[in-house]
């Protein structure tokens, strides 16, 4: 089981903040494929990676990181300075 937290417009498109995922999930990427099977929301927030961010346990990582014993996943978009 897995902490799923989504930011921004990626919880808009899904309409939840965060939630509990049972996964067998290998990878990042891995999750993200069990996520887009589940529903359209999820397909359509998860249709363009290259728009996207991802934190394993508050650390930043790629799609390919492994998920290993995390407890933690987020899902945000890049982050902009101002």
């Amino acid at each position: 089981m897995v902490d799923v937290l989504y930011f921004a417009w990626v919880r808009e498109r899904i309409g939840l903040p965060n939630e509990q995922v049972e996964t067998k999930a290998a990878t990042v990427m891995d999750l993200v494929e069990e996520l887009r099977a589940r529903e359209e929301r999820y397909a359509v927030a998860f249709s363009d990676i290259s728009a996207l961010r991802v934190a394993v346990d508050q650390e930043l990582a790629e799609f390919d990181a492994p998920i290993g014993t995390a407890r933690e996943i987020a899902f945000f978009p890049p982050m902009t300075g101002g």
